[in-house]
């Protein structure tokens, strides 16, 4: 027994049809289909089932008799289609024939899984929609499942339909729809009367838009409303109420979002896990894959939301900021400690839910205070990670929505002065300096002053002027050691030591080394790769080399490197210097390129420390010289084009390593087929010239991809190509 489950509007029945068709042949009693959709009552479900395998049946037997004597000796495939509403009665069923006729296959469609002994669930996802900013929406429709059958119900609306017609706009509406057939469907019969960017416009009242479908369709299969009308009756009244409240959440979320956020007098903690299993069951949720985080579709978040109430809406988004604020506080307390790595991860997952929880902050009044602090909170884990501007964005809409004295809006004032020097903006930090300076002695908070001589030191640090910003950052350094606060000291030694190095200072030694200490001592593995980084400068200003690329891989080789942008590029970039004065030159403009993109990416304007930026000018300035300006900009441009992670395996001189005894173990587990296409995948081809190729079609080249993809752990063709080539060359 097979049963396909997912939300409505999916695809099942037609996918079920489909299958049907292919494995006919198998089936000599042949393929039989019972549509219980329309069945209400329980006890008519054998009666119906038989009637569609036997229409002339003797009604004066028990059908349950009937039914079981018709198929005991048959081997026949019997699809049962849309069986959510009956589920207690299909169970029985199946299990009674297929306990009873040994040649009976059965496929089932519904939303949530019958609990058969021996059943087999298959969730039927989602097409595969379009990224609107990329190249696949003015290529073929066949390239994508959402686009291609936009454009199939398109033409047989309007006649004649290409999708480089409307390119982007379909396939914004494709993925705004989440890829869900009924849904595509619905919005192409709409260019009857209207344009696909009218359409697209009015997607934001979709339920009304979506309607009017195919007259001999079920009713429920008309409007999308009515599909998903049908899936909310199916569920509990706890299941319900948890549907709508989930609506608040912007994108994924974890089981302990969901009892802080959606539990109240009405709906209990205890019966939180029963409901979101229910949902899952249902399809309504879909659990993220190797994690313990859960989704809806776009469509049916939309849909619960119609279901809240003016002022439940209004508690729960209370409720959901003050989760993720929690969050937020606690991640800041926890900043350097062993769990550093793993809250950049958890932040970065969370991004969505944070903006949501700042939007509320900085439009709901009242709150704006707890707006500024959770945004200058943010501002260590935003440094790493990139997303300089977008924390910009909200540190000024944080300060702008309230000018009252407070320690939250000290912290957001002193917060965007660094990022405005990340960024480039020394105008905007010099303002943001005076400001948290007036703000500092107003409050009279030592920390605040300690915060205050840092930022003046980093200021002038960027200023190129050490006589200020050293004793600045040591007035600082003092200030936090007595404060007992590891990670400001941290800080603080950081940055005394790069002003050390730059102006050559006999201490800078000791700061960069006694900053890594600090970082083992506490286990912070983030903070850790800066440190790398400043004892790999330090080396190579004083023309050690092999002892700087040294320190310099270590700190591209730390895990979490994804989480760290601002890090890696900064490696990166000195790495180029070292190989440069090397004699490596060639590899320093890849790896310049590599950096220049790396800082791209993180949105800063470094190495903008003008120390710093006369050392790349150098670097690039013996380049040239030694490779040519055409040899030069050849090889920036092909650093530039690398990914993070091929930029990282370039520097660490691993693009053309063997692989490891444990990837090398793993090449049993692909079939022979999988073994051939991931040959093919070394040459570059798509997945439609691998299926030419194969003589398959292109989604069953598309499977064997992803399939290659799973079982090997990786997430990219290329990692796949480069473990072909190492694996055969072993």
């Amino acid at each position: 027994m097979l049963t396909l489950t997912g939300p409505g509007g999916i695809g099942k029945s037609r996918l079920a049809l489909r299958l049907a068709a292919q494995v006919r042949r198998s089936f000599p009693d042949g393929v039989w289909l019972a549509d219980l959709a329309a069945v209400e009552d329980q006890a008519l479900l054998q009666h119906v089932v038989l009637a569609a395998l036997e229409p002339e049946h003797d009604t004066g037997l028990p059908a349950a008799s009937a039914l079981t004597g018709h198929l005991r000796t048959r081997r026949l495939l019997l699809i049962l289609d849309n069986c959510e509403h009956l589920l207690d009665g299909c169970a029985v069923m199946v299990g009674t024939l297929l306990a009873a006729a040994p040649g009976l296959h059965v496929l089932a469609t519904s939303r949530q899984g019958l609990g058969v002994a021996g059943e087999c669930l298959m969730t039927v996802p989602p097409l595969s929609a379009p990224e609107p900013d990329g190249s696949a929406y003015d290529t073929e429709a066949g390239r994508n499942e959402a686009l291609e059958l936009f454009a199939d119900r398109a033409a047989a609306a309007l006649g004649e339909y290409t999708p480089s017609q409307h390119g982007r706009a379909a396939a914004l509406i494709c993925r705004r729809l989440d890829g869900i057939p009924l849904a595509i469907e619905l919005a192409a019969a709409r260019l009857r009367v209207l344009t696909c960017e009218q359409i697209l416009e009015r997607l934001d009242n979709r339920f009304q838009l979506l309607a009017g479908g195919c007259r001999g369709a079920l009713p429920r299969q008309q409007t999308m409303r009515a599909a998903l009308d049908w899936s909310f009756g199916l569920c509990a009244a706890a299941e319900q109420q948890l549907w709508a409240r989930l609506s608040v959440f912007p994108c994924s979320f974890d089981l302990e979002a969901v009892e802080a956020v959606c539990t109240d007098s009405g709906l209990a903690a205890e019966e939180v896990l029963a409901a979101v299993t229910g949902l899952v069951e249902k399809s309504v949720l879909v659990r993220e894959d190797r994690q313990a985080r859960y989704r809806m579709l776009e469509t049916l978040r939309q849909y619960g939301h119609l279901w809240l109430g003016e002022g439940e809406e209004r508690a729960l988004r209370r409720r959901h900021r003050d989760h993720y604020r929690a969050l937020v506080l606690r991640a800041e307390a926890e900043w350097f400690t062993a769990k550093q790595t793993q809250w950049f991860a958890i932040l970065h997952q969370e991004r969505p839910n944070l903006r949501t929880a700042l939007d509320y902050c900085l439009t709901e009044e009242g709150e704006a205070r707890a707006g500024q602090e959770m945004a200058g909170s943010l501002w260590a884990h935003r440094l790493g990670g990139g997303g300089l501007e977008e924390e910009r964005h909200w540190l000024g809409r944080a300060i702008a929505s309230d000018d009252t004295p407070s320690p939250s809006r000290l912290k957001a004032l002193w917060a965007d002065g660094w990022m405005a020097l990340l960024r480039g903006d020394t105008g905007a930090a010099l303002l943001r300096l005076a400001e948290t300076r007036a703000l500092a002695n107003e409050l009279g908070d030592r920390r605040a002053q300690a915060h205050v001589e840092q930022l003046d030191g980093l200021t002038a640090l960027f200023q190129d002027d050490f006589l200020r910003a050293v004793p600045l950052l040591d007035v600082a350094l003092t200030r936090y050691r007595a404060a007992g606060e590891p990670g400001d000291v941290w800080s603080s030694l950081f940055l005394l030591g790069l002003s050390c190095n730059l102006s050559k200072d006999p201490r800078a030694a000791t700061f960069s080394e006694e900053c890594l200490a600090l970082c083992d001592a506490h286990g912070t593995e983030w903070s850790r790769t800066f440190a790398l980084w400043l004892l790999g400068l330090q080396h190579w200003l004083k023309g050690d080399t092999r002892q700087s690329v040294d320190y310099l891989r270590q700190g591209l080789s730390t895990g979490g490197h994804t989480d760290n942008r601002l890090a890696v590029a900064q490696c990166l970039e000195v790495l180029a210097w070292a190989r440069a004065s090397d004699g490596h030159s060639a590899q320093a403009a890849k790896l310049l390129g590599a950096a220049q993109s790396a800082w791209e990416r993180v949105g800063a304007t470094l190495p903008g420390v003008g120390r710093l930026l006369h050392h790349r000018t150098e670097c690039e300035d013996l380049l040239r010289k030694e490779l040519g300006e055409d040899g030069f900009t050849t090889h920036v441009g092909s650093g530039a084009a690398l990914t993070m992670e091929q930029a990282i395996a370039f520097a660490l001189d691993k693009t053309s390593a063997k692989p490891s005894p444990a990837v090398r173990d793993a090449a049993p587990v692909l079939t022979p087929r999988e073994h051939q296409v991931a040959v093919l995948l070394t040459q570059g081809l798509t997945d439609k010239q691998i299926a030419a190729r194969l003589v398959v079609s292109p989604r069953t080249a598309q499977g064997h991809v992803q399939r290659i993809l799973a079982k090997l752990g990786f997430t990219t063709r290329t990692q796949i190509a480069m473990w072909v080539q190492g694996h055969d060359q072993a």
